[in-house]
């Protein structure tokens, strides 16, 4: 089975960020998706998607995210990916789904773009976040 590692650290009432490690397929894809459900079923609906270590994503990786992005959006919520990968941003270009993402090479970047984030960093002193 592939190297993954999905973790979630919370941040204020409704924002959570989800670390993913290794590749995203669909071996993998179904813990991203229930870890998003739980998320969003405990009021965390601002989320962003640390894909920085991820080395590998398959159309069920993508469909993970893009179903992630749905289920978010129906309650108001957002999902912003971090990304510096020059393999993975090149998926998202080719598929389209470039525009259908708000993307970002750091974490800060993202946050500071996202009110609802900008609000809950101000409330944590975690270094993630910074």
């Amino acid at each position: 089975m592939p190297r993954f590692n999905l973790e979630s650290v919370t941040a204020g009432d409704d924002c959570a960020i989800i670390q993913i490690t290794g590749e995203v397929d669909v071996y993998t894809a179904p813990q991203l998706r229930e870890r998003v459900v739980e998320l969003v079923g405990n009021g965390f609906i601002h989320l962003i998607a640390d894909l920085r270590d991820v080395e590998f994503l398959d159309s069920t990786g993508i469909g993970a995210l893009v179903g992630s992005l749905r289920r978010v959006r129906v309650h108001d919520g957002s999902l912003m990916l971090v990304t510096s990968s020059a393999r993975i941003l090149e998926i998202f270009k080719i598929t389209g789904l470039n525009s259908a993402f708000a993307m970002y090479p750091s974490i800060s970047e993202a946050v500071e773009t996202n009110p609802a984030w900008r609000a809950a960093v101000a409330k944590t002193d975690n270094p993630l976040f910074s």
